[in-house]
């Protein structure tokens, strides 16, 4: 199957239901229909993940930080980070040194967000139409990578 290598077909929850009913030759009337969808499409994502069937791959992506800056963009197919280490040094010589994330009342927190130094801590802002992580400390030369596992939305469908 041909797939357009774009991501952004994206149907929210009302337009899916209202899809649904009009492949069952029905008309959604009310928010008890409403509501009886959506708890059907829950236990159907639930089953899905059971089963094994996943709307997702596990990849692995870097980016080579820059020193002096904080916010870098990450692939708009990300769905939301596993985990993420940074990397000092290459071949024999490197190194993953694992880093936490933080959520976003912790990092609002944080009193000198310009601080430097060797990233200890994450941000990740998924609000954006790209999503962007936030390091902290500031990256304050540019020998680190930051090295990380995601989820990564599959392809539409194409033509």
């Amino acid at each position: 199957m041909a797939t357009t290598n774009t991501h952004a077909f994206n149907l929210d929850l009302n337009l899916l239901v209202e899809e649904a009913f009009e492949r069952c030759g029905a008309e959604l009337r009310t928010g008890y229909d409403l509501r009886t969808a959506t708890r059907s499409l829950n236990l159907l994502t639930i089953e899905w993940a059971n089963r094994g069937i996943n709307l997702w791959t596990v990849e692995t992506g870097s980016i080579p930080l820059v020193a002096g800056t904080a916010t870098y963009d990450l692939p708009a197919t990300t769905i939301d980070l596993m985990s993420q280490v940074i990397r000092t040094g290459t071949g024999t010589t490197q190194s993953d040194i694992a880093i936490t994330r933080v959520s976003n009342p912790t990092y609002a927190s944080i009193p000198s967000k310009n601080d430097t130094g060797r990233p200890i801590q994450i941000y990740l802002d998924r609000q954006a139409e790209i999503p962007k992580v936030t390091m902290w400390p500031i990256p304050n030369d540019a020998s680190y990578t930051f090295v990380y596992w995601f989820l990564k939305r599959l392809d539409d469908a194409g033509t």
